[in-house]
């Protein structure tokens, strides 16, 4: 494995542990959320210009995403 694709492999888990706390939610629950609705994916797509911004814009973007895609 690349030292990118451990850096989003990474990113994306994080990612999953910061929107877990926000929302009260389990790891399980989450990791399935993002990938069913493509959001790991647009995560580690956009990781260049998604990693260098704090968790709380990333769990606003995570939010949107999901708003877009879900209506949730």
């Amino acid at each position: 494995m690349s030292q990118e694709d451990k850096d989003k492999s990474f990113f994306l888990a994080f990612c999953i542990e910061q929107y877990k706390q926000a929302k009260g939610m389990n790891g399980t629950d989450v990791a399935e959320k993002f990938f069913a609705t493509g959001l790991a994916s647009y995560l580690t797509d956009n990781f260049d210009v998604l990693h260098t911004q704090n968790h709380h814009w990333i769990i606003e973007e995570i939010n949107e995403y999901l708003e877009r895609r879900t209506g949730q």
